[in-house]
């Protein structure tokens, strides 16, 4: 919270969020308690706040209003008033709540959760998505403090009689998430979806590849006349990586002499660095590519220049032109990872290669290490024999 002398010319010119931060404090230094907050997401404006203490002792923070609106000799006209309101003993919290409650869903949504979330959240496209699709019809015109756990709980259990377990929590999810950033913020007195539980997920499905259906997937993807789709396919197989992991994937985070891919934690589902080894397979599809030096990352749609948002039409297209119409693009996933398990690889090491974060999520491959297991039991067992065997005096 730098404290800095503000002045209109510093309002007009320096309201910059610094790089890696997602949000800052400008303090004036001439009326104490007075600030401006700058977000990553609008550079260029922020909004005044004034910070006190109520009767309580405990700090609060006044919206004033936001740099576009009003001018500094203003704000802190404003602030002087407020001070003098709250030296009387005035509660603005409570002053400050029939104004706050007149925000809709929707509006709160798109105008303060998105906005904060973006910086920092690696699935916020999914977030509106989900936002747009199964919770904006419902319930996106009501007031925040109009929205029931009645009601919520009734949207789930209607979408519950056709979808998933793991869909309908990905919709309560959202639900939680942005109504607790509503209270955090004080536009909401409390979450209503707070205590609504998850359902509980037994939809797990993986398809794992024969070795006739990965000859003909191979096939394809080394054949098919798209070949930037066919690279990141072959590419998730070899490498294991998520999706959006691939996709985003720039050449600064290769390293082709040491054969390593990093992993930033700002495109890691664990938000950890992790280190990737490359195969003679994932080489193979690098030494390929032609965007090395022309490009900032390494998979580009040749039509827009820019990485693919989506290859999803494309890979439908693929797979079933190898017969495989039920194989996802997150089978290729599961694909490396009982490559590994079945070549003895222990369930540690997949968990490392993988990015899991909870090794919860790798036991769902130990099924297919039964082989290794064997081995391992054959091996103590083999032991045992040779202790048993009676000793030859010499």
């Amino acid at each position: 919270m730098p404290i800095v002398k503000l002045s209109e010319s510093f309002v007009r010119n320096n309201l910059q969020c610094p790089e890696g931060n997602s949000r800052i404090e400008y303090c004036d230094q001439d009326t104490p308690g007075l600030y401006i907050e700058v977000r990553a997401t609008s550079p260029k404006e922020g909004t005044i706040y004034l910070r006190y203490k109520d009767i309580s002792g405990i700090t609060r923070h006044q919206k004033i209003a936001r740099t576009t609106e009003i001018t500094l000799a203003e704000a802190r006209r404003q602030a002087k008033t407020l001070k003098a309101e709250i030296a009387l003993g005035k509660n603005l919290k409570e002053e400050g709540k029939p104004k706050q409650s007149e925000l809709t869903y929707e509006q709160f949504f798109e105008h303060h959760y998105v906005p904060h979330k973006s910086p920092h959240k690696r699935s916020i496209s999914d977030d509106i998505r989900i936002f747009r699709l199964k919770i904006q019809p419902t319930l996106g015109h009501k007031l925040l403090h109009q929205i029931t756990r009645i009601e919520i709980q009734a949207l789930l259990t209607s979408y519950r009689q056709t979808m998933a377990p793991a869909s309908c929590n990905h919709i309560l999810k959202v639900i939680k998430h942005s109504l607790n950033l509503a209270v955090e913020w004080e536009f909401l007195e409390a979450n209503p979806a707070t205590r609504i539980p998850l359902f509980h997920e037994d939809n797990i499905v993986e398809n794992y590849l024969n070795d006739d259906e990965l000859e003909r997937l191979l096939t394809v993807l080394r054949t098919d006349e798209n070949r930037t789709v066919c690279n990141i396919a072959l590419f998730l197989l070899s490498t294991g990586l998520r999706l959006q992991e691939a996709m985003s994937l720039a050449w600064v985070n290769v390293d082709l002499e040491k054969k390593i891919l990093k992993i930033r934690a700002i495109n890691s589902k664990s938000k950890r660095l992790r280190s990737v080894p490359l195969n003679e397979t994932a080489m193979e599809v690098l030494n390929q590519l032609d965007t090395r030096g022309k490009y900032e990352y390494l998979f580009i749609n040749r039509q827009t220049g820019k990485p693919y948002t989506t290859i999803t039409k494309v890979w439908q297209r693929l797979r079933s032109k190898a017969g495989l119409g039920h194989l996802r693009l997150h089978d290729l996933r599961h694909a490396f990872a009982s490559f590994l398990v079945n070549s003895n690889f222990s369930l540690f090491q997949v968990q490392q290669i993988l990015g899991h974060s909870d090794p919860k999520v790798t036991m769902r491959y130990a099924h297919l290490s039964t082989k290794a297991l064997q081995e391992a039991a054959n091996s103590a067992s083999a032991k045992i024999k040779k202790a048993m065997q009676p000793k030859v005096d010499s």
